[in-house]
């Protein structure tokens, strides 16, 4: 008997599947097979089955592009985004974590692109301005940056600390230099001190070229260039708290940001292991981001610091929030359409009752 009602279940699933997963007239792979991508990408099949509607919803022609095509993914969490804030449903933890799922996946497909994975082999590819950091043997680590960058030599600016006298001769000394590449990774080499000189107006110290570079961690977030306005606070006696500031602290400019960090301006200098708290906001999204003070940059003619912060693990919404300023799916005007709605649902409103009342006066008109 469970043999025979086998027999009759098995193949009334195999149609279900095909009903439900038949692909449309224009697209170009089945549901089957966008399934099977699905999962290859780490998503439930509960997830995959909301990116099918997303994609349907979405209208695109290739629905399972969405695994690969920066664009078309885009758009679907676009029209998630917006959805789940019409519905109310950005306040789930569930969909918060999807979200974050998603932002893992299209952080993916940026990093496949040429820029993130083209590093330098040598020191003469490094850029001129590169701030670096030279480690000598028993004396610490000093902050520098590459004032000229020639095929015979790399010039350096000289660097100064009150612990060094200014008699301190560096000519032949070894060092390690070390620097962080903008959108790539962080990068160190061994070079030795071949003379003291003056390059463009500055003391500086000519490096011999290293013919390899040892490449150190990669990037593992994505940073956009901002001019945000902003609040800075430090901590008053104790630990900095997640509240929003009601007062006005330090301002300061955003410069970059990141779902790991930013990078911001002051007027004056800051101390590197500084903690603090940044406030601004995205849109109607305010946002507080603390973090250290991993390095600063002092402009003499400015008299302001560039600080490049490193945040603490930030609340998965507000993580999600700006990863979608990020890669630029959630924009203001996506922020907008709830009130954008209420409001033509309010003028409906008010012309029904503009009608209704006519209707009652023309009733009410003598014959």
């Amino acid at each position: 008997m469970l043999i025979y009602l086998l027999l009759m279940v098995i193949p009334l699933l195999g149609i279900t599947v095909l009903i439900l997963f038949k692909p449309s007239k224009n697209s170009k792979t089945s549901w089957i097979a966008f399934m099977a991508k699905g999962k290859d990408a780490g998503f439930s099949f509960r997830e995959i089955d909301l990116l099918r509607k997303l994609a349907i919803k979405s209208h695109l022609e290739d629905p399972a592009a969405l695994f690969w095509s920066q664009k078309q993914l885009d758009l679907c969490i676009s029209a998630m985004l917006r959805n789940v804030r019409l519905s109310g449903e950005d306040r789930r933890q569930g969909t918060q974590d999807f979200i974050s799922k998603l932002y893992e996946y299209r952080k993916k497909i940026e990093f496949e692109k040429p820029q993130y994975k083209k590093g330098i082999n040598n020191s003469r590819q490094i850029e001129e301005g590169q701030p670096i950091r030279v480690l000598a043997e028993s004396m610490g680590v000093y902050k520098s940056r590459v004032v000229k960058n020639t095929e015979h030599y790399m010039t350096i600016t000289r660097p100064v600390s009150p612990n060094l006298p200014l008699s301190f001769s560096w000519n032949g000394l070894k060092i390690a230099v070390y620097f962080w590449r903008r959108d790539d990774a962080g990068y160190v080499f061994d070079a030795a001190v071949t003379d003291e000189v003056y390059s463009r107006g500055v003391q500086a110290l000519q490096i011999n070229h290293a013919e390899s570079l040892f490449r150190t961690q990669k990037r593992t977030s994505i940073r956009i260039k901002t001019k945000k306005p902003a609040f800075l606070y430090l901590p008053d006696g104790g630990a900095l708290n997640d509240t929003i500031e009601t007062k006005p602290g330090l301002k300061c400019i955003v410069e970059d940001l990141s779902d790991s960090g930013c990078a911001v301006t002051i007027g004056g200098k800051a101390l590197e292991g500084l903690k603090v708290k940044i406030q601004f906001a995205l849109s109607d999204t305010p946002i507080i981001m603390k973090g250290t003070v991993r390095s600063t940059e002092f402009n003499e003619e400015t008299s302001r610091s560039l600080l490049h912060i490193e945040a603490d693990p930030l609340p998965l919404a507000v993580r999600n929030r700006i990863l979608g300023e990020v890669f630029g799916v959630q924009t203001e005007e996506d922020y907008l359409v709830p009130f954008q709605l209420l409001e033509e649902e309010e003028n409906q409103s008010k012309l029904q009752d503009e009608a209704v009342s006519f209707q009652g006066d023309s009733n009410e008109a003598p014959q």
